[in-house]
């Protein structure tokens, strides 16, 4: 059986791009299975899938792996609720082979969501 992959981002919008980061604006909509079980009357987008977002769009724009060696440290700050708008800033330090990122409301200024860095496998 294959089971259906509903946790996509349609139609992000690359705010600014440059060959070490991007920043993109992304909506994470209700509807994605990012939310099925956080929780039961209160969802919310868990830390690990808020990771899923990072390395996948990581992999995608600096041609990397999505898997970490390494989390060198994370922080998470804020719940992200359903049908929300995140700018995601990414940065990747080649000779290092780490990721670095903020996700941040697209709206509320200086409301952070989360922010770390990892060492790509």
């Amino acid at each position: 059986m294959i089971l259906e992959n509903t946790h996509s981002i349609d139609n992000p919008v690359i705010l600014s791009q440059t060959e070490k980061s991007v920043s993109l604006e992304l909506f994470i909509p209700e509807e994605s299975d990012f939310f099925c079980g956080h929780f039961p009357g209160f969802k919310l987008l868990p830390a690990v899938g808020q990771f899923e977002v990072v390395t996948r769009f990581a992999s995608k724009f600096f041609n990397i792996g999505t898997g970490a060696s390494k989390i060198r440290r994370m922080k998470f700050m804020s719940p992200v609720l359903p049908d929300t708008k995140v700018n995601l800033s990414i940065s990747y330090e080649k000779e290092k082979n780490r990721v670095s990122f903020t996700m941040c409301d697209s709206s509320v200024k200086d409301k952070i969501y989360s922010t770390g860095s990892y060492e790509v496998c």
